[in-house]
């Protein structure tokens, strides 16, 4: 089988809620495609549906309608068991509240993550040490969550996410609870993680500011997307 230069893609893909008799269509046909080893920016204002879309491509939510491919297969029809296999081993995900935990320094936070991955345990600490120097974090790794600045504590959130070797890492606005200089050095680091280690990301914001170093922009409007 050839391999595609794509690893998400999704077909007519609908969202809708019920609210009481209500429907909303959060989603409308949404038809887009995630290269390898870039970094995609699905953008959007509040209540665009971009989280929603981020939510059916990482496997934590299901369609109303249509389909979402990962990696060639079909997610949006296999069973809960083989999705959450698919979280767990091949997908990382960094959110806006960074949920490190407060009692754990930095390195103590990647390496659990590693060990509910199931990583091999005599290659836990050598690849969290790995991960938190990549992040630039080689000197703050034995500080606990409080003594981090919030750049620093979402870069711990990062370094977790990417330490167990996921296919794609999924950012939820990570951004926006952090000042623009501090949120575009995140950036960068997600941009030098396409860039210098072919890792790929889906991101999304609102901020304008952070959309130039992307490699591939969505823009979601009312449920439905446009490619910029």
């Amino acid at each position: 089988m050839l391999e595609t230069p794509h690893i998400l893609r999704t077909e007519h893909l609908d969202r809708q809620f019920k609210s009481g008799h209500e429907v909303i269509k959060v989603l409308n046909d949404i038809n887009i495609v995630i290269p390898k080893g870039k970094l995609t920016m699905l953008k959007g204002r509040s209540g665009s549906g971009k989280t929603t879309l981020m939510n059916l491509l990482g496997a934590l939510d299901r369609p109303t309608g249509g389909h979402v491919y990962f990696d060639g297969q079909d997610i949006t029809r296999i069973s809960d068991h083989k999705r959450d296999e698919i979280r767990r081993l091949r997908m990382g995900f960094v959110f806006q509240s960074v949920a490190l935990i407060a009692t754990m320094n930095a390195f103590e936070n990647v390496e659990f993550a590693l060990r509910v991955a199931g990583f091999e345990s005599k290659k836990r600490r050598e690849r969290s040490e790995e991960v938190l120097e990549l992040v630039g974090l080689e000197k703050r790794m034995k500080h606990r969550t409080q003594e981090l600045s919030g750049g620093e504590q979402q870069r711990v959130a990062i370094a977790r996410a990417i330490a167990h070797h996921p296919t794609v890492v999924f950012a939820d606005e990570p951004t926006a609870e952090l000042d623009t200089s501090m949120g575009l050095q995140v950036v960068s680091l997600f941009q030098s993680l396409a860039e210098n280690h072919g890792q790929t990301v889906v991101m999304t914001t609102h901020d304008p500011n952070m959309m130039e170093v992307a490699d591939l922009v969505y823009s979601l409007d009312n449920g439905d997307e446009n490619h910029d």
